[in-house]
């Protein structure tokens, strides 16, 4: 497939640098700038047939097959609409709209166009966050109880998300979605989430906008997903994530400690992304395009278009997030629980099912077993008629 990237700045050069990297038969061949300084420099660095700073003209071109939206936030839904007007499939980078209700009209464009649209969430498809799914899909954590994600830099590179009208918000809208996405996963995406729980605040820096938040969103099977986002954590990019299950427990540091340590003086340059210095002890990262998850992402897209089906990503995906971080901005206002609004739930309509607990015998709960130091061996009971809570020694 033929692919044109809109957009020409830091994450539409993160897209590229996988796209060359991805299979022969998929071709970056175009690109649209509203700077057509930086559309040139872009597609001579790609080496790119053609290059635009009128957005028609490049989607509605015959060689054309795929879009990539890498634009600011408040200019996704104007791309989309271009997109579904030519009949030309979208890839749209994260959050798919400022709010849900922008995500909506995307995704109803693309639907009623019959065109595919892929959501583009890398953090869902980096290595570690793949290999963990399988682990939670083969059942050996047990059920998910709790999904905490967390993402936190010294903040974005352009000027544009610090303004709360282009982008929607602060840090919650820009790195809050990475982490709803993530916990939904883990949960369930057929797992309804149902009320937010947020705090925000603007601790450093002057925006009309929150550079840290913390949210809580329950889930209708009774499990918890968790964010915590900042714009203040100075020292490079913390992602890391943490689940809990019945019968096991996940824990992820995706960037920050990757296991390649190295010492500088300060004689080079570019070490990783959100890395504040290039002297002292570093933590470069050996191939990061591949391990913030976008050669899968697009492979993902890509193959899911080939084969009329739906990306593990997709632009309800997209709106679903924008709606759980509608209910996030207006709790962080209210300071108390706000339901989340859907329009059109896909999922599971049943509700919590109660605790995830465990028959020792037809007569006991198993509410835990435990062997101490002595080498003793414990369980602890209920009884499942009286309710009777009993230590019961064994071995």
């Amino acid at each position: 497939m033929n692919v044109a990237m809109l957009g020409s700045g830091f994450i539409a050069r993160f897209y590229a640098d996988a796209l060359v990297a991805q299979r022969a038969k998929d071709k970056l061949i175009s690109v649209y700038s509203r700077n057509i300084d930086k559309a040139k420099k872009f597609a001579d660095d790609y080496q790119l047939s053609f290059y635009t700073d009128d957005m028609d003209v490049l989607v509605s071109r015959p060689d054309v097959d795929v879009v990539v939206i890498s634009l600011p936030n408040n200019l996704h839904e104007a791309a989309v609409a271009a997109c579904a007007k030519a009949g030309k499939h979208v890839l749209c980078t994260k959050p798919l709209g400022r709010n849900a209700a922008e995500a909506k009209r995307m995704l109803d464009m693309v639907e009623a166009a019959g065109i595919m649209g892929g959501y583009l969430e890398d953090l869902c498809y980096t290595p570690k966050f793949l290999k963990s799914m399988k682990a939670v899909k083969d059942g050996s954590i047990g059920k998910v109880l709790w999904a905490k994600s967390r993402e936190a830099h010294p903040g974005p590179h352009s000027d544009w998300f610090w303004d709360a009208e282009q982008s929607g918000g602060g840090a919650m809208v820009d790195l809050g979605c990475h982490c709803v996405e993530i916990a939904r996963n883990y949960i369930g995406k057929e797992i309804r989430p149902v009320e937010v729980m947020c705090w925000t605040a603007t601790q450093v820096h002057p925006i009309n906008a929150e550079d840290s938040a913390i949210g809580l969103i329950k889930y209708a099977n009774g499990a918890m997903g968790q964010f915590e986002v900042s714009w203040c954590f100075r020292g490079g990019m913390d992602l890391r994530d943490e689940v809990m299950g019945t019968e096991g427990t996940i824990w992820l540091n995706n960037f920050l400690r990757t296991g390649f340590e190295m010492f500088s003086t300060g004689k080079g340059g570019y070490v990783a992304e959100k890395a504040e210095s290039n002297s002292g002890w570093l933590f470069p990262v050996g191939d990061e395009v591949h391990e913030l998850g976008y050669t899968n992402m697009f492979t993902d897209m890509f193959n899911a278009i080939e084969n009329k089906t739906q990306p593990l990503e997709s632009f309800y995906d997209g709106y679903i997030v924008n709606a759980i971080l509608d209910a996030a901005y207006q709790s962080a206002k209210t300071r108390q629980w706000e339901p989340v609004q859907i329009e059109g739930w896909r999922g599971d309509t049943t509700s919590d099912s109660g605790p995830a607990t465990a028959s020792y015998d037809d007569d006991h709960y198993l509410i835990k077993k435990e062997i101490l130091p002595s080498g003793e061996h414990k369980l602890i009971l209920k009884h499942k008629v009286t309710g009777e809570v009993t230590v019961r020694e064994i071995g």
